[in-house]
C-alpha cells in the first residue's frame, strides 16, 4: 500500500463562503481525489493527514471516510486509517460493457434519423474533443455525454450519466499518463470522424475498441 501525501496548501481554504459544512467539505475533497485518480486503489489515507491538509479537525474527516466507505470507495481500518478500494477487473469490465451498450444505442438512434443526424453529432463531438477542461477524465466525460445527448433520448442520457461516478474511477486509472490521455483523445477523434463519414458500423466498432483499450490499460 502507498501512503497519500498532503495536497498543496491551496486546498486548505475556509468553507464558510460557499455554505458547505466541514463534513461536506471533507467529503468532496476526498471523493474528488478518489475519482480523479490522485489516490489510486491501495492508497492508505490518514484521518490526521487529511484533516491537516484541510485545516479541519478529525471529526468531519472521519464522517467523510464513513460515508465513502458506505459508497464502496474506502475500507476503514481502526487506528490505521482508510484504504482506497482497488478497482477489480470484473468491476471495470462490467461498467465498460454497460457503457458500450449505451453508446452503441446512441449511434443506432442517430443512424435511424439519417446521415444528417450522424454528421451533426460528429460536429458536436469534434467540438467536444477540443473541450477546454485540462483534466483528461473530465474532458472524456464531456465527450461521451455529448454523444449520448446528441442521440436525443434524455432518459438514456440521464441514466448514462449516473454511471459516471464508477466510470470516472476507471477512466482515471486508464488515463494516468500523458501517453494514455493522448491515446484517449485520438480514439475520441476517430469516433467523431467515423460519424462524419458517416459510417455507423465503424463508429460502433470504435466504441468497442475504445472500451477494450481502457480495460487493457487498467489490467
Amino acid at each position: 500500500m502507498t501512503d497519500a501525501q498532503p495536497s498543496p496548501a491551496a486546498d486548505a481554504q475556509p468553507a464558510a463562503a460557499d455554505g458547505q459544512s466541514t463534513a461536506e467539505r471533507a467529503y468532496h475533497h476526498v471523493r474528488g481525489r478518489l475519482l480523479d485518480g490522485t489516490w489510486p486503489g491501495g492508497t492508505l489515507l490518514s484521518e490526521g493527514v487529511v484533516a491537516i491538509d484541510l485545516g479541519l479537525s478529525r471529526t468531519p474527516v472521519r464522517e467523510a471516510f464513513l460515508r465513502l466507505q458506505s459508497e464502496g470507495f474506502l475500507r476503514l481500518y481502526p487506528k490505521r486509517g482508510a484504504q482506497v478500494v482497488p478497482i477489480a477487473p470484473g468491476e471495470a469490465r462490467d461498467v465498460l460493457a454497460a457503457r458500450v451498450l449505451f453508446e452503441h444505442g446512441a449511434v443506432d438512434a442517430l443512424a435511424d434519423r439519417g446521415p444528417e443526424a450522424l454528421t451533426a453529432a460528429a460536429a458536436e463531438l469534434r467540438a467536444a474533443c477540443e473541450h477546454a477542461d485540462p483534466h483528461p477524465v473530465e474532458a472524456g466525460r464531456h465527450f461521451h455525454l455529448t454523444l449520448l445527448r446528441a442521440a436525443g433520448n434524455p432518459v438514456l442520457a440521464s441514466l448514462y450519466e449516473t454511471l459516471w461516478d464508477r466510470q470516472i474511477r476507471i477512466s482515471a486509472a486508464a488515463t494516468a499518463t500523458r501517453a494514455h490521455a493522448a491515446e484517449d483523445h485520438a480514439e475520441h477523434r476517430a469516433l467523431a470522424d467515423a460519424l462524419a463519414v458517416p459510417d455507423p458500423a465503424l463508429a460502433r466498432a470504435l466504441i468497442t475498441a475504445h472500451a477494450d483499450s481502457l480495460l487493457a490499460r487498467i489490467r
